[in-house]
C-alpha cells in the first residue's frame, strides 16, 4: 500500500473531525502517520521515499497519509505546523504525538514498533 494523499475533508472524515469534537478521538481503526509536507521542501523529499517503503512494509497494520501544507492550509493551521516536514503519529487509542523534522528510517521504525504497533513477544507462540 502506498502513502495516501489527504485533504482537510479526508482528515475530518477518517481521522478526527475537529469541527464537531472538542476532545481528540481517532476515528480510524489502524494506527497512522500523517506527513505534513510541501513539494518544494528538500527534507520532505528525503522523507517521502522512506514513508513509501514503510507503507509497504507495514501494509494492513499502519496507514501513512500525506498532507500538502501549501494546499491544505486550514489543516496545517489546526495543528500549528510551523516547519516541514512534520509527522503526526496517531495511535489507535490515546493522544497523537507530533515530531517536526526529517527522521531517518531507523527512528521511524522504532516509533512505529514501540509506539504505534508494538510487536508481541515471540514467547507467545506455541511450539509444535
Amino acid at each position: 500500500m502506498a502513502t495516501i494523499p489527504m485533504t482537510t475533508q479526508d482528515f475530518k472524515d477518517k481521522v478526527f473531525n475537529y469541527d464537531t469534537n472538542k476532545d481528540w478521538s481517532y476515528q480510524g481503526s489502524l494506527p497512522a502517520i500523517i506527513d505534513f509536507y510541501a513539494d518544494w521542501c528538500g527534507p520532505c523529499k528525503m522523507v517521502a521515499p522512506i514513508l513509501e517503503e514503510l507503507s509497504v512494509e507495514y501494509a494492513d497494520r499502519l496507514l501513512i497519509y500525506k498532507v500538502n501544507t501549501d494546499i491544505e492550509q486550514e489543516l496545517s493551521g489546526v495543528f500549528g505546523i510551523q516547519s516541514i516536514p512534520t509527522l503526526l503519529f496517531i495511535r489507535s487509542n490515546g493522544e497523537p504525538m507530533m515530531q517536526p523534522g526529517a527522521l531517518p528510517k531507523h527512528v521511524l521504525k522504532q516509533v512505529i514498533e514501540e509506539e504505534l504497533i508494538p510487536v508481541q513477544p515471540a514467547s507467545d507462540a506455541t511450539a509444535e
